[in-house]
């Protein structure tokens, strides 16, 4: 897959130093399934080409290495081949600099709009061919759209869904490499990650200024996120200005303090109990990890997500590639689930599981009591999950239903204890619960949390 940029501006070598690219080279970076090559076909004062071309290995797309998931499932696809997510990735890799609007060399360069001709080859389109029109006419594009027939041999085949599109504008790069590295996405319908939290904020940053009124806004948004409803209403409402609904504690006025109190109150115990080693079973972006890292008496952290999208998000919180080697050295972060034995999550003295096991399905977890409480069999095991009869608080939330919709279950306080009493017997520990967060005398408080103990055999 390749992507042309073009520009006539004068000097069109401008070009160069917005990109952070030299015309006189050619330069490589590494993706995650391949290289991206960058260079110039032509470089002159009046007209200067840069061309972004992907090398993707189909192998590597299927290969799962150790803490990694597979791109994609099948060995045959057209991943290598077609303008996809992949692209948006390697422009963010590879021009980055001048995604976020940043020239060092020349820092007024990149707020001075250019006659800018982008080309992208075989760009999937998973919808109606007019989409194309839909996305890019709002945004004052003059486009070409050359359609590609499935079989030159056979046209009475009809048209295949990969288009050669050309697009002309007077703009900023940035402006040209958002439009660009949002919408290709949204046409092929496909990602090669997983989708997160994380990208709602990409979604903010990419497209402020233009997707806001966007006559195609929601639609967008929901493509990017892969049709994810969580995700794609959260950044809906966001783009016009509303308040998003809180993420697991729906309509609640004290969610941020509350998610805090829970993350606080499992490292405060994690501390009591002694241990030197933890390990975090649903890391997600590595909140209860960044307090591990400050206590010192932690000399061994783990994190462990089912989402790669969420380790990444992690790494990037926790500033890993900046870090030390004596801190890298001290934490680790992989990809796995608790319902598998895995022996990765062996060795450690305390598992911690903060709001996770509702995301999992009731018949799932004598699974995950197996493993983590069997298995890795840790002296300490601090865990915490919504209290339902607290949702009664909740003025906006169906009675009957979930604080989020990923939610598989909710426990009341009987409930919960009940279950810790059947871990204790089952798997020789004994339990303390208490409540997290504001109480009411009916109902508790929003979360439960309960920390196990390894019965030490006389």
């Amino acid at each position: 897959m390749i992507l042309e940029i073009t520009t006539t501006h004068t000097p069109a070598t401008d070009l160069g130093y917005l990109l952070h690219k030299h015309p006189d080279k050619v330069q490589s970076v590494e993706l995650a399934a391949g290289k991206a090559h960058i260079f110039y076909p032509e470089a002159t004062a009046a007209r200067c080409t840069a061309c972004l071309m992907l090398d993707i290995n189909p192998v590597d797309l299927v290969r799962v290495r150790k803490g990694t998931y597979a791109l994609q499932d099948q060995y045959v696809n057209d991943r290598p081949y077609t303008s996809n997510s992949f692209l948006s990735s390697a422009i963010s890799k590879a021009f980055g600099s001048a995604l976020n609007g940043r020239c060092n060399h020349r820092p007024g360069l990149p707020q001075t709009p250019m006659p800018f001709t982008l080309r992208l080859s075989s760009l999937r389109v998973d919808a109606e061919l007019e989409a194309v029109e839909r996305l890019f006419v709002p945004l004052d594009y003059e486009l070409e759209v050359e359609t590609i027939p499935l079989d030159t041999a056979f046209p009475t085949w009809g048209l295949s869904k990969y288009i050669n599109l050309t697009l002309h504008k007077t703009c900023t790069l940035q402006e040209l490499l958002s439009h660009v590295y949002v919408l290709i996405p949204v046409l092929d319908n496909s990602r090669h990650s997983y989708v997160s939290q994380y990208d709602i904020e990409i979604l903010m940053q990419k497209g402020q200024g233009w997707l806001e009124q966007h006559p195609e806004r929601d639609w967008i948004t929901r493509r990017f996120l892969r049709n994810l409803r969580t995700y794609a209403n959260e950044a809906i409402l966001r783009l016009a200005g509303e308040e998003a609904l809180p993420k697991d504690e729906s309509m609640s006025p004290f969610q941020e303090s509350l998610h805090q109190q829970r993350l606080r109150r499992a490292f405060e115990r994690l501390k009591e109990s002694g241990t030197a080693s933890v390990l975090d079973l649903g890391c997600g972006s590595g909140k209860l990890l960044k307090l591990l890292l400050k206590e010192g008496q932690f000399r061994r952290i783990a994190g462990m997500d089912v989402s790669f999208s969420e380790l990444q998000l992690a790494k990037e919180h926790l500033h890993l590639d900046e870090a030390s080697p004596a801190l890298r050295e001290r934490l680790s972060l992989f990809q796995g689930t608790v319902t598998y034995l895995d022996e990765r999550l062996k060795g450690y003295d305390a598992v911690a599981m903060v709001e996770v096991i509702e995301h999992l399905d009731e018949e799932r977890l004598p699974a995950m009591e197996r493993v983590v409480f069997g298995y890795a069999a840790p002296d300490t095991v601090v865990l915490s999950t919504p209290n339902a009869e607290y949702n009664v608080i909740y003025e906006k939330l169906d009675p009957e239903g979930f604080r989020h919709e990923d939610h598989r279950f909710e426990w009341t306080r009987q409930e919960f204890n009940a279950w810790c009493q059947h871990v204790c017997r089952s798997f020789g520990y004994e339990v303390t619960t208490e409540l997290v967060g504001p109480e009411e005398s009916a109902v508790g408080a929003p979360s439960q949390l309960a920390v196990f103990k390894k019965m030490k055999l006389a």
